[in-house]
């Protein structure tokens, strides 16, 4: 039975631990600072068992090496964000956090496939990887799946199709300056803008939804007051996490650490990528237009800034 940490067990660690269970993706280890938090969600979905018929078990501990010998840890533990705050203002804090834990999976878990959700997403994988010493395939950050799954959420309301027939993906750093890719997205295999022609929609509308999943986070964050959204990035780390754990090859956008493709060097941004058994097995490069190249970087430039800063505050 494969073994499954989930650091943090705050709503997105409770979803996750949920998730695993009732897809049979292994034994679950429930880890938090809190004492009796974990303990408790975990007895909480033990007693689901018998309704949901799932076999997997799960242990809530304090402990954190607990984690020893785990084949996938997700990590959701830090601060989120509140009304009015950025993701980047969780930096400092964050990243304390992230380190402490990074240096633990160095020491219990260093074979482990690592998907980092904490915020500030990239800046955070960055520091995850430097001090866990994980071969850079091996640790990743789950941004690419969820803002894409908004995106397509987006177009299937305002165009009234199913869900199932839009394909997106985003490009670039998990933050307002993402890059979601509109040549790149089709209705039933029709590309976007020959669709929104042949129903002789606005592309007005087009532009407000890339809009919207910019400030995708920011819109659940003010509608909730308290805390972030947690159901659509459990779904999404656990897609990355059952592509590793199945060795399914799919293809899906992560923050992948990047050496040379889209002429970036030695930094994690959010890239379409192949996850398998072996982790990040290839990340893929698409032509991108002048507009599109223009605000990846403007993205780039913002991850930089993030990675910078990070580094002089740890």
């Amino acid at each position: 039975m494969n073994k499954i940490s989930l650091i943090g067990a705050g709503n997105i660690g409770g979803t996750l631990a949920h998730l695993s269970l009732i897809k049979n993706l292994g034994d679950i280890t429930l880890i938090d600072v809190v004492e009796g938090m974990p303990q408790g969600k975990a007895l909480d979905l033990s007693q689901s068992s018998a309704v949901e018929r799932f076999s997997g078990k799960i242990e809530g501990t304090n402990d954190f090496s607990k984690m020893i010998n785990s084949d996938v840890i997700i990590i959701t533990a830090g601060l989120p964000r509140q009304p009015g705050m950025s993701r980047d203002d969780l930096l400092e804090t964050n990243g304390k956090i992230i380190k402490k834990i990074a240096l633990d999976i160095k020491k219990f878990a260093p074979k482990a496939f690592v998907i980092c959700i904490t915020n500030p997403l990239d800046a955070m994988v960055y520091v995850l990887q430097k001090y866990s010493k994980l071969p850079k395939n091996m640790c990743v950050g789950m941004a690419g799946v969820l803002d894409s799954s908004r995106m397509k959420y987006f177009l299937s309301e305002t165009l009234q199709v199913s869900i199932k027939d839009v394909e997106t993906f985003v490009l670039g750093g998990h933050g307002d300056d993402m890059v979601p890719l509109v040549n790149y997205t089709t209705i039933g295999g029709i590309p976007l803008m020959d669709y929104i022609k042949s129903k002789k929609m606005p592309i007005l509308k087009i532009q407000k939804i890339v809009d919207r999943t910019r400030m995708g986070g920011g819109e659940i964050v003010k509608l909730l007051k308290r805390g972030s959204a947690f159901y659509a990035p459990a779904s999404s780390a656990i897609q990355m996490a059952e592509a590793f754990l199945l060795n399914q090859k799919k293809l899906l956008p992560c923050a992948a650490y990047l050496n040379g493709q889209y002429g970036l060097k030695n930094m994690y941004m959010g890239v379409p990528t192949i996850i398998g058994s072996k982790g990040i097995e290839k990340i893929i490069e698409v032509k991108i237009s002048a507009k599109e190249k223009s605000m990846l970087k403007k993205s780039v430039k913002s991850v930089q800034g993030l990675v910078s800063a990070v580094d002089k505050l740890l």
